[in-house]
Formats: structure tokens, sequence, C-alpha cells
């Protein structure tokens, strides 16, 4: 029975093999290959690659674009010939602007090279220029931030001018925008200059930030910081509010607290953080290390009250390997010895600078106690 079933599979394999169809001819098989959907597809005229194809050949040869740049750029930008983009690249070349710096601008607002430039720009660099802005001032602001160039001169005019209300002078002006040039086509810096304004802050304050870190006056949640700072009792019509409120933007959340956690840690309170604070908001700016390391040397190794830091919080700030340690053993020399005035501060010797710390616990005492001191100081023991 076997042999006979293998008998009739041979029989029919033998028939398929000897009645395989023909294949077609080469003309058959064209056709054949153009009715798959494939083929259809490339079978239009165009697409919309095609289309804009000369856009990415123009960005990567023209402008030295990577070709994923290219790509990238042509779903914003698209032309079909060189006219306008020749002339927006000469107007930047012949305006100081490199080759380097003219593709950054392009990958940056891409869509710039389809604008006139005589129309578009060069009243913005020529009102730049009226105000102090030098020509490399001008290259280095829109380098950096060109987003400006696709805001209105009206707009440009009038961010100026809200600088210039804050600014001694027209260099001074320059100077932020040069800065921070992001901020000029910002339109929450008016916004938040209106908010501070509002708050009670002084011209003088809203100076000092423009000066110091105009960035800041960029950020979305800036009177939510304005909130906390005013929370920690702090009037937004004094003076140093704006350093408050600088060094309130500059710790995150969970820093501040860290922060906070180490110096309750060495027995501080929340009246002694805020007193330290107020007297001197920038020691915050420490990291947890320095604030506890200079509390442990303090306290642990010297004996001595915490509250010299609630009084005096920026000896926060100064080394502990330059200045506290060995200003503290001529410090200790001097107590031991009796050589310190009855009701003087242990904490005046670590402000002082260089010279008047020399000289009024060095050099002003007898020999033998002026060479034990100096020994001290300069690392002996």
């Amino acid at each position: 029975m076997f042999h006979s079933k293998h008998h009739s599979l041979t029989r029919a394999l033998l028939f398929f093999l000897g009645h395989t169809p023909p294949l077609p001819s080469p003309s058959t098989k064209s056709y054949l290959l153009l009715l798959r959907p494939q083929a259809r597809r490339h079978s239009t005229t165009s697409t919309p690659d095609d289309h804009h194809s000369f856009t990415v050949s123009y960005l990567t040869t023209k402008c030295g674009f990577s070709h994923e740049d290219a790509l990238r750029a042509n779903k914003r930008v698209r032309f079909d010939t060189p006219v306008k983009p020749d002339s927006v690249i000469s107007f930047f070349e012949a305006h100081g602007f490199s080759l380097s710096q003219i593709t950054t601008i392009m990958c940056k607002i891409p869509v710039v090279l389809t604008r006139d430039p005589i129309k578009a720009i060069l009243p913005k660099f020529q009102f730049l220029a009226s105000k102090g802005a030098s020509p490399s001032d001008i290259v280095l602001m829109t380098t950096r931030s060109p987003n400006f160039l696709l805001r209105s001169l009206n707009h440009i005019v009038s961010f100026y001018e809200l600088v210039r209300r804050f600014s001694p002078s027209d260099l001074k002006a320059i100077a932020y925008l040069t800065g921070c040039p992001s901020s000029i086509a910002d339109v929450r810096v008016a916004q938040n200059v209106k908010m501070l304004l509002d708050e009670g802050l002084t011209n003088a304050n809203i100076h000092h930030l423009l000066r110091t870190r105009p960035s800041v006056l960029s950020s979305a949640d800036l009177k939510k910081t304005v909130e906390e700072v005013k929370q920690l009792g702090f009037d937004p019509s004094q003076s140093y509010f704006s350093v408050v409120l600088l060094t309130k933007r500059a710790v995150t959340k969970s820093r501040w607290d860290a922060k906070v956690h180490v110096l309750k840690k060495w027995g501080w309170s929340e009246q002694d953080f805020s007193e330290a604070y107020r007297r001197h908001p920038q020691f915050m700016l420490r990291s947890e290390d320095k604030l506890n390391a200079v509390m442990s040397f303090w306290i642990s190794n010297l004996g001595w009250d915490s509250s010299a830091f609630r009084i005096r919080p920026m000896l926060f700030g100064y080394s502990l390997e330059k200045r506290l340690i060995p200003r503290a053993k001529v410090v200790k020399y001097l107590l031991s010895n009796g050589l310190m005035k009855k009701n003087a501060s242990i904490i005046t010797p670590f402000s002082l600078t260089e010279e008047l710390f020399l000289k009024r616990c060095i050099t002003c005492f007898e020999e033998k106690d002026r060479s034990r001191l100096l020994t001290l100081y300069q690392g002996g023991c």
C-alpha cells in the first residue's frame, strides 16, 4: 500500500514538473512590475519630497547644513529658486557674518531665507546701531538668538525703550541686549517687568536684575518666586529685594530644603535662618557640604557658638583652608594668652582684609607673640 501511494506521489510530481508554465517575456515582466502597488506609487509625476528637493539641496550645498538638518528645516521653509536665499546670505556676509554664523542662524530660523533682507532685517540692524551697538555686537546677538529678526521693528523699538527705562545709558541697555538677546523676542519680559513694578519693586531693583541675571525676567514662574520671597519677610520696595529674588531663583526647592536641614542640624531655628538670610542671602548659594563643613569646624573643632554665622552669614563664603582655619589659630592664641580686648568680637578678625588682619591681629604685638602668631597663621603648629 505504501508503495502504491509513493508511486502516485511520484507521478503527480512528474506531472507538475512537466507542465511548468513558461516564464513571461521581458515586456510582460515589466508590465507586471508596473502593476505592483509600490511601482504604481512611483509612477506619479511628483511627490512633496520631489517638489521640495531644491530646498534640501540648497541648504546642504549652499548653507552647509547636514542632510538631517536640511530635512528638518524643509518642514519649516520651502523655496523653488535661489534668488531670495542668495540675497539673504549675501546680506549677512556684507554685515560681517561668517559662513558658520550664517549657518547657525539658518538652522535656528530657516524661514529668514524667504525674507527680503533690506526690508525685514536691515532696519532692525540700523536701529540697534543708532543706539550704540557695534557691528560685532549685532553679529553676536543675532547669532546667539536670531528670533528677534522675526519680530517687527516696532516690537524691537518698544522692547529697547523698556530696557532703557531701567538702564543708566544707551550703552548699558545695548549691553543687556547683547548679554541676553533671547529676551528681545520674549513677550514675558515686558509682562514680568510690569508685574514687578506692580509688586512694588523699585527701578533700581529691576536694573539690578537686568545687569546681573537678565534671563530671570524671561521666567514663566517669576511671580511665584516673588511670593515666596515675600513670605520670607522681605519687602519688595527695599533695595536688596532683587538680590534675594536671584538667590531664591538660583536654588531649587529640594536643594533649599536640604541646606536649611543642614543648618538646623547644627542648632539653628527658623528665626536664626530668616535673620541670616535677611543679612546676607547669598550664603544660600553655598553647597550643603560647604555649610556643613564650616559649621562642623566652628562648633566641633573650635567649640564656638553658631550664632556667629547668624550675625555674619558671609563667613560661609570664605575658604576653610585659606581663611577660616588659619585665622582661627590666631584668634585662639590671642584668647588663650589674654591678648584680645575683653569685649572684642571673635567674628571680626575673619572678615578683615588681609592687610588689616595682619596689622590688628599679628604685627601689633611684641616680638615673641608676633613671631608665634605669624607661624600659626602661615600653617605652623
